[in-house]
């Protein structure tokens, strides 16, 4: 069987199945929920990884706050994964937690990682191989958390960020969320926007289950900020912001970072 190297941050499904047998390929299914359920369907030989209660810190106030490198490498060896591992990670949406998955692994120092374009909706479709879901039991991996620093911001540097303007700041939620015209979906937490922000739906990057075309995405990304331009994204907890991150990434864009507690935990620190 042959070692395979992920050089694109995003395959498409059709590449996934030809290479379905190679030694090295790790399948994470990186949807968000809250149990293992299996009675789904997933992918041949996924195994499942848990944004929420393994690779999240759960005693952070904020949700799917970012581990210590210590939980990560620990969690991720238990899933088999090793130091050359290749890792697809799909989720049930098409693109929504997978590119989470694949921030984290980068954030770690892991490079050899990329989302599946279309995600599991996309795979079912092309009537690709499936199977119920399960646990697999797998030898512990020799995985090594290298972590990346600059590529995840937090509360401190983003306040810095606000009053100094060294960065930009684009926000993946809805027009309506990022306006103040709806109410925030998590219970008390305030309406507003982080000072000096932009507004970019993640939903802007979506063709159906999809990411839409590079040249697409591009052109997006070029009407908001140069190539060299310092990024930082936000959304509401600091998951579909890796989805812009993803986009920006494919569009050729390297200077990014996200701020992991987002407008929940900005909502709930910052006053106005």
């Amino acid at each position: 069987m042959a070692v395979i190297s992920i050089e694109s941050p995003i395959v498409s499904i059709e590449w996934l199945c030809e290479h379905l047998d190679a030694e090295n390929l790790i399948i994470l299914d990186g949807t968000i929920n809250n149990f293992f359920d299996s009675s789904k369907n997933q992918i041949l030989n996924t195994r499942f990884f848990d944004i929420k209660k393994k690779f999240s810190d759960i005693a952070n106030a904020f949700p799917s706050a970012f581990p210590s490198v210590e939980l990560f490498q620990k969690e991720a060896r238990k899933l088999g994964i090793n130091k050359n591992s290749a890792i697809v990670v799909y989720d049930d949406r098409g693109i929504y937690s997978s590119a989470r998955v694949w921030w984290l692994f980068k954030a770690m120092g892991h490079s050899n990682v990329a989302v599946l374009n279309g995600g599991f909706p996309a795979w079912q479709k092309a009537k690709y191989p499936i199977e119920k879901s399960k646990i697999t039991k797998v030898y512990s991996g020799d995985f090594i958390a290298n972590i990346q620093p600059e590529l995840m911001k937090f509360f401190e540097d983003v306040k810095d960020v606000t009053k100094n303007k060294t960065h930009k700041i684009i926000d993946a939620r809805s027009k309506e969320r990022f306006f103040s015209l709806v109410d925030e979906p998590r219970e008390g937490l305030r309406r507003g926007t982080i000072p000096n922000s932009v507004n970019l739906p993640f939903k802007d990057l979506m063709e159906g289950n999809e990411l839409k075309d590079t040249v697409v995405l591009q052109s997006i990304f070029n009407n908001l900020a140069q190539k060299e331009d310092p990024i930082i994204f936000s959304c509401g907890s600091g998951i579909t912001a890796c989805i812009l991150a993803l986009g920006a990434t494919i569009s050729g864009y390297k200077n990014i970072a996200v701020y992991d507690g987002s407008w929940t935990e900005w909502g709930s620190l910052v006053d106005e």
